[in-house]
This record gives structure tokens, sequence and C-alpha cells, in this order.
């Protein structure tokens, strides 16, 4: 019974003691340089229901159909550049099509058809137009640009082995590591 009374106690010192860090992890963090840089930075895309990613999901592997990908890289993107422009320039950045690294291969049994099985025959690809601003919202430099890496598994530009979006991730910061007068 003692046991029992002191384990108690102490599974209620923790709760009492968890309480402010949880009331801390709730709370929502300030603004950083990264919020802050990034509103010079817009991103959108151009009819992403008719991207090569959205209707190679849609035919190979229908129940990995998910769209959150581009919540992401357009906040990498915005996030990325945001931090590589001059203040007071801004860069505009329409996504044309996007296909991932690697593909379905439909010839697999079972539950093997719908992983994407990563091959350097199934590079990133990522089209885009670019505008980039000056401060008075003079065009600087304009222009199209079909981002590629056939050599993508050995470029040794992958951020984390655990990020699913590594390899586009990777293939934007190469375009992004140009800078402004390169891009």
């Amino acid at each position: 019974m003692k046991c029992r009374t002191t384990l108690q106690l102490l599974l209620a010192a923790m709760t009492l003691l968890g309480m402010p860090a949880m009331a801390a992890a709730a709370t929502p963090p300030a603004a950083t340089a990264d919020t802050a840089t990034a509103a010079n930075v817009t991103v959108t895309y151009d009819q992403p229901e008719k991207f090569t990613e959205t209707r190679k999901l849609r035919s190979l592997a229908p129940t990995r159909l998910d769209d959150g990908y581009l919540k992401t890289l357009k906040t990498y993107i915005e996030t990325r550049a945001g931090k590589m422009l001059p203040p007071g320039d801004r860069l505009d950045i329409v996504v044309t099509d996007i296909d991932r690294a690697g593909s379905f291969e439909p010839w697999r049994r079972g539950t093997m058809q719908e992983v994407r099985i990563i091959k350097d025959i199934y590079p990133p690809r990522i089209d885009l137009h670019f505008r980039l601003l000056d401060a008075s919202g003079k065009v600087i430099r304009e222009g199209e640009r079909k981002l590629r890496d056939p050599g993508f598994m050995s470029s040794g530009g992958a951020t984390s082995s655990n990020d699913s979006l590594r390899y586009e991730k990777a293939l934007l910061d190469r375009w992004l590591r140009k800078g402004p007068d390169q891009l």
C-alpha cells in the first residue's frame, strides 16, 4: 500500500511539474527572421492538378494522392530564397510542373506497387517561371528554369535521409545558391 501511495505522489508531482513546460510548448513562437524574410518571396503553383507528380500519383498510386508536399516546398522555397535576397528585392516564383524523385513501379505486386522507388532513372524535375524585382518594382531578371539533376543520387546535395523531399530541396538549393545575379 505504501508503494502505491508513493507512486501516486510521484505521478502527481510529475504532472504538476510538467504543466509549465506544456504551457510553454503550446505558446506560439514569436516571429523569427525566417518568417520576416519570407515576406519578400512568393511562390504559387500553376495548375498543380496537371503536374507530372499529380498525374503519376493519380494513375500509379491513388491511395498516396496527397498534395501536402506542395505546401512544404512552398514554405521551404520562400524561407530559403528570402534569406538570399538583398533587402528590398522581391522574388515571385510560379511553379509550372513538379516530378519528384523516384516513381511507382506498377509491375510490383501487392503493397510494393504503391511504394516510391528511388532510382537514378527517376530524377527530380521542377519547372518554374520567376521574376526578380528591385525595391522600386523594376524587373531585374525574369525567366523560366527547368531544374534537373540526373546525378541526384550521387551529387550529395540531399539534406537528410529522413526527408521525403530531400532531392527536390537539394535541386532548389542548387538553383537558389546561384544568387539573385545568376538566377
